[in-house]
């Protein structure tokens, strides 16, 4: 008699843990009751008690739950598993050495509403940040309060607005204007309406750059408020004209705000504020070490001219000899922008990335950055469109024209990407170049890596003009294949219910 041996395999259509539920498995085990037993009456009152049963709730064993959810955690995508090529994101490796010092006692255990005496370390550990960030881009006006890129940027405008009503009064009425270029990113136009400005949209040349002629134009229409500007611009190109868009604004009255999400390939280098920006926003979650993506915590410092310093929100974090303080008399300030003094978990990562660098490593970043960035450039030319001839900055951009005369994609190229172990790359941003590829390596990764990436990037390229249907019908090699994502956006299924199917099994 032969026994047929069976062996389980984890598998892509694993089930949910509803599923896998079998009545009496239990993860646990409760020591005997040592007291007198107290009725339930006594405990908890009736009226405070369910009445359900629990009915529903998964009843599995400690092993179940723990392949379960390991099986589960293969199929995420991670920093740790490859690059994420996402332009305009900065998705890099974060040194494990910044999560160590995050999670030190005094700083991961400091309960926000700690006295001041007993939170020096913390507060010397903010004020040491905000002198490196004033260092690095070289404005000496620094909040860490704001959450995130778009509040940092936010707060930026509310400085603009606020420092022109003080200098202008009532004629600052007549000046609501912000003007914006087309291909900034989106939270721009939105900040500068929640601040009460007017947007006017700047064109970009051909050579991806901001268009002087327009812009001067716009400028003589009046009631110019600022200019919000990124550089290295959203194609990644730095903008060569900087100081003349700079002066261009100053002359018609108004102020520069810079957009510092691409700071990655700034930092080391070049200043900002040598340039004749007056406000900029920074993102510690990007370009200082913090894990961006997830939806988690995030820091976006806002910094500006010593003329806009005393609009910064409060309070501040201030020295007085030895000591450190929050100043909360400051009655030009336009007030709190974040609950307590930011996300301060971001502030430890950011310092110890800024410590470990030093001067020389923080520009060696930079230029690994924008080194990565060239050589994909540089290796896909041909293959793919480039749209613009200027050398890129820390990221590069292209199009689907080529692939699109098979009827190939961009949605559809990133989507076989995944295919070939890739997170696919920022598509159809900015909005100024038709079916755009945004590319940003970043320093984390290594030539073999890049290789690697640009093979793939080929190989795709020679799918689409031989075998087409076998890249517009990717992603091959995921639980879930191509999904409807429009509909999964607007009516997603977000209950799991004993009479439904799992996906799992229909997937």
């Amino acid at each position: 008699m032969s026994i047929k041996k069976v062996t389980q395999h984890p598998s892509q259509n694993e089930g949910l843990i509803f599923e896998r539920s079998q009545t009496g498995r239990v993860g646990y085990r409760l020591p005997k009751l040592d007291v007198d037993p107290i009725s339930l009456d006594e405990l908890l009152p009736a009226e405070l008690r369910r009445d359900d049963g629990l009915e529903g709730v998964p009843e599995v064993s400690e092993v179940d739950v723990i392949r379960h959810f390991t099986r589960i955690s293969t199929w995420n995508y991670s920093i740790d598993l490859g690059m994420y090529p996402l332009g305009s994101c900065t998705m890099k490796y974060n040194s494990r050495l910044n999560e160590k010092t995050a999670r030190i006692g005094g700083f991961a255990g400091l309960h926000p509403l700690a006295p001041e005496e007993e939170s020096q370390g913390a507060l010397e550990l903010i004020y040491k940040l905000q002198e490196d960030l004033a260092e690095i881009t070289g404005l000496p006006g620094v909040s860490l309060q704001p959450a995130a890129g778009a509040q940092g940027e936010m707060t930026g405008v509310m400085l603009i607005r606020a420092f022109l009503d003080a200098r202008d009064g009532e004629a600052s009425k007549d000046r609501r204007v912000m003007l914006i270029p087309e291909s900034a990113h989106g939270t721009n136009p939105a900040s500068a309406a929640m601040s009460g400005f007017t947007v006017k949209t700047i064109r970009a040349t051909a050579d991806g750059l901001t268009d002087m002629a327009h812009l001067r134009e716009l400028c003589n229409e009046g009631g110019v408020a600022g200019l919000m500007l990124t550089n290295p611009n959203t194609c990644g190109i730095f903008e060569t004209d900087i100081k003349e868009i700079c002066d261009t604004i100053h002359n018609a009255g108004g102020l520069v705000y810079m957009d510092g999400a691409n700071m990655n390939a700034l930092v080391g280098v070049a200043r900002p504020g040598d340039m004749g920006v007056d406000v900029i926003h920074l993102n510690l979650h990007k370009t200082f070490s913090t894990p961006h993506g997830g939806g988690g915590p995030g820091c976006g410092p806002c910094l500006c001219s010593a003329d806009l310093a005393p609009f910064l929100p409060a309070p501040r974090i201030e020295k007085d000899g030895e000591r450190y303080h929050l100043n909360f008399d400051v009655p030009t300030s336009i007030g709190r922008v974040k609950a307590f003094y930011g996300n301060f978990g971001m502030m430890v990562r950011a310092l110890s990335y800024i410590y470990t660098h030093g001067h020389d490593g923080l520009r060696e970043a930079t230029e690994s950055a924008v080194l990565n960035a060239r050589y994909v450039s540089k290796k896909l030319e041909g293959a793919f469109d480039k749209p613009f001839a200027s050398d890129c900055m820390h990221e590069a951009i292209f199009s689907h024209k080529n692939q699109s005369k098979k009827g190939v994609s961009t949605l559809d190229i990133a989507k076989r990407l995944i295919d070939y172990g890739f997170h696919p790359m920022t598509v159809y941003f900015p909005l100024v170049v038709e079916g755009a590829m945004l590319i940003e390596p970043t320093e984390s990764v290594g030539r073999a890596d890049l290789d690697a990436f640009v093979e793939a990037m080929i190989d795709i390229d020679r799918e689409a003009s031989e075998n087409p249907q076998l890249v517009i019908g990717a992603p091959h090699s995921t639980r879930i294949g191509r999904l409807d994502e429009a509909t999964a956006a607007r009516k997603p299924v977000l209950r799991w219910r004993p009479d439904t199917v799992s996906t799992a099994k229909t997937a």
